[in-house]
């Protein structure tokens, strides 16, 4: 039986704000199946793949980046909101809409040459992705991808990564913000 992710996702209209239609995966990470079949169609292209590491961006990379360093059989890296992490840290910001924020990742997260996968949730104008792509870079990690669940395309961010000459791969797409 295949599972459809896509009617696994919760809409909801006007979040954080008008005209936003949020795409909430907790209804997803919430069924079981649905979960198992997330889990196993992130991970199966990267299978083979040399990965020492997947760096989960928080908080719901967290939770698939956990469940996809198991299957895959690496480590684990958290790329966290700023003061969020207790040791020495490299912090990236990045700009929001309205402002900027910060991303951190501890200095000592990865050795020199490890091949890192970058995996959240959703990818939107690329931003936080592209911070945590600078954090692995400078800490002397080589980027094997990104993966996504969702990609909204009319943002832009896969193609901001792309540029960057980082393979990105989500699951599926929505259209609009």
């Amino acid at each position: 039986m295949t599972t459809d992710l896509k009617r696994l996702i919760r809409t909801i209209p006007d979040h954080p704000k008008a005209g936003i239609m949020f795409r909430d995966v907790t209804t997803l990470f919430g069924d079981a199946q649905g979960f198992k079949a997330l889990i196993a169609q992130l991970t199966e292209p990267y299978r083979t793949a040399p990965i020492d590491a997947i760096a989960g961006i928080e908080a719901r990379g967290f939770i698939m980046g956990g469940a996809m360093a198991d299957k895959l059989g690496c480590g684990f890296i958290p790329i966290r909101k700023k003061g969020k992490l207790p040791w020495k840290v490299y912090a990236q910001e990045y700009q929001l809409e309205y402002g900027t924020d910060t991303v951190e990742m501890h200095q000592d997260a990865l050795d020199r040459g490890r091949r890192i996968l970058i995996v959240d949730d959703l990818i939107a104008t690329g931003g936080t992705a592209e911070a945590a792509a600078k954090l692995i870079l400078r800490a002397g990690g080589e980027i094997v991808g990104a993966c996504f669940i969702i990609d909204l395309p009319e943002l832009g961010g896969t193609k901001l990564l792309q540029q960057q000459g980082i393979a990105v791969r989500s699951l599926m797409q929505f259209e609009g913000h």
